[in-house]
């Protein structure tokens, strides 16, 4: 078959039959969706126009038209029956995570307000995981006074989240001058 010759027939059937096809799809279908029918009637068409009738294509381009209608049909229900089932499904909220970073933030505030032997005991028992014998002897100390330092950093700790957190966190710039930074986490923790 000649390209040019189908291409020039599907041309005139087109012209021949577009209001035909338009009108048949319009009686059966939502006008919204109508024109993307129709347009999905003429590309299944082109694409299968070796079985359209010469004569008369147009009841063929009804048949096509037909199915295509049934197909829509089809998606529609789909689309519809997900919706449902999305609408049905328990929703997950997700919990506002901005109070544990500022929790976290009053904590980190308040480890690097510590004296530099309170961070250390508490990151020797708390990061590093020691037991306490192992610990106190990485600070050369006996396990005993190693328990006493640990319960007072703790307890000192916990007193410097409480007052971070009821008068804020300060500004980085609102640092004593000259006071070397202590970093909470990172490599240098």
């Amino acid at each position: 078959m000649d390209t040019t010759t189908d291409e020039q027939r599907f041309a005139r059937v087109y012209q021949e039959t577009y209001d035909a096809v338009e009108a048949y799809v319009r009686r059966r279908i939502h006008p919204d969706q109508a024109r993307d029918v129709v347009a999905e009637v003429f590309l299944v068409a082109w694409r299968r126009f070796g079985e359209a009738p010469a004569a008369s294509p147009l009841p063929w381009l009804y048949g096509v038209a037909r199915r295509t209608l049934a197909n829509t049909r089809r998606a529609d229900r789909r689309r519809a029956g997900l919706a449902e089932v999305l609408a049905a499904q328990p929703r997950h909220d997700v919990d506002d995570h901005a109070g544990g970073v500022a929790d976290r933030l009053h904590l980190a505030e308040a480890f690097d307000g510590l004296s530099a032997t309170d961070q250390e005991v508490l990151r020797l028992a708390f990061w590093e995981e020691l037991a306490p014998r192992d610990a106190a002897r990485a600070l050369g100390c006996s396990s005993a006074t190693f328990q006493v330092r640990l319960h007072r950093a703790r307890k000192r700790l916990r007193q410097r989240v409480a007052e971070t957190a009821d008068s804020g966190l300060p500004s980085p710039g609102a640092r004593e001058a000259g006071r070397p930074r202590m970093t909470w986490g990172g490599s240098d923790a």
